[in-house]
């Protein structure tokens, strides 16, 4: 329960409050955005800034591995689950965005890890980035292959929406697209900057990447709780078997991670972010790209289930548990 009296989730389960109650308070879109850019920025530079100190050597290379394992695991495993209950296009965009990441999820849990003096390794940020562009991919894949398999006119039957040409949703676009946004692009930069510069740029950036974090994380989180709650309704028509995979889900994919973790000695740090990672879904990324190169999929059903539902419960209760559970098993890793 501790950690759900740390300020930033407090500001968290405020901006749901307010949202269900609903209060006017928002948060311009572009400061939003301004929010969002500064944390990754922050992050990268503090991944770097670790890099800087560690150099790269096996241990690194191993979660790195694992992280791009977990990548290509997970959105398979939840296409094969979902195509059950879902129809195939709806079951590769949520394959997509539970197989992606969220990166304000990792921020948060980074947080708790610093918060409690758990150490982790600084190459876990280029982990968060490594592991969002493949389920994207992955659902491209299969959107192309059901529209190669079925005719076009049953397509738009079953989904009111006129597909697209196998061959408008290009991989190396959608590759491209994904390396080349905005966010990612800041991400790895930001590390980049902090492994070149090393102690004196630590030192430098001090102010703005080490004493704003916290309280420019909570003025995020303050914006996504109102957001969440805003999604919350979308979940009233939604089939209580995808409700109950989207909070099950991600435990069983944090279990994944943990024993892969637990077979390559992962240590605790990093084997608990990437739970963490594997238990996140994306709301942002994926989403945006689903909606251009899946457009056969509905996009209320992933958005809802993975910012209304999963991205909740992991902020309040999925982070301590799975920090926690990674500190119990993995804690005599090196």
């Amino acid at each position: 329960m501790n950690s759900l009296l740390d300020p930033a989730i407090l500001f968290f389960v405020f901006g749901i409050f307010a949202g269900l109650i609903r209060s006017n308070l928002e948060i311009p879109a572009q400061i939003a955005r301004f929010l969002s850019l500064y944390l990754l920025m922050a992050l990268g530079l503090k991944g770097g800034f670790a890099l800087s100190h560690s150099g790269l050597n096996w241990d690194i290379a191993r979660s790195l591995g694992l992280a791009i394992s977990l990548a290509l695991i997970v959105p398979t495993l939840s296409y094969l689950v979902l195509r059950k209950l879902v129809s195939g296009f709806d079951a590769a965009a949520l394959a997509a965005t539970y197989g992606s990441v969220s990166a304000v999820t990792f921020i948060t849990a980074t947080q708790y890890l610093e918060k409690h003096g758990l150490s982790y390794g600084g190459h876990m940020s280029a982990a968060m980035a490594l592991m969002e562009s493949p389920a994207i991919v992955f659902a491209v894949l299969l959107a192309n292959t059901l529209r190669q398999a079925a005719p076009a006119s049953t397509v738009s039957a079953q989904t009111g929406v006129e597909p697209r040409p196998a061959a408008s949703s290009s991989i190396g676009k959608i590759v491209h697209e994904s390396l080349t946004d905005g966010a990612q692009l800041l991400l790895i930069g930001a590390m980049l900057v902090g492994i070149l510069s090393g102690d004196t740029g630590k030192a430098a950036m001090q102010p703005f990447s080490g004493d704003l974090f916290k309280g420019m994380l909570a003025f995020f989180l303050l914006d996504m709780g109102l957001k969440t709650a805003r999604s919350l309704p979308e979940l009233r028509d939604k089939s209580p078997l995808l409700l109950a995979w989207a909070v099950l889900a991600p435990v069983c994919h944090a279990a994944l991670a943990l024993g892969l973790a637990w077979l390559l000695q992962i240590s605790a740090g990093d084997g608990g972010l990437l739970m963490v990672l594997a238990a996140s879904a994306s709301y942002i990324a994926v989403p945006a790209v689903l909606r251009y190169a899946v457009p056969e999929a509905s996009p209320s059903l992933y958005f809802s289930l993975s910012l209304g539902l999963t991205f909740p419960i992991n902020i309040l209760f999925g982070i301590p548990f799975y920090l926690q559970t990674a500190q119990s098993v993995l804690g005599g890793a090196h």
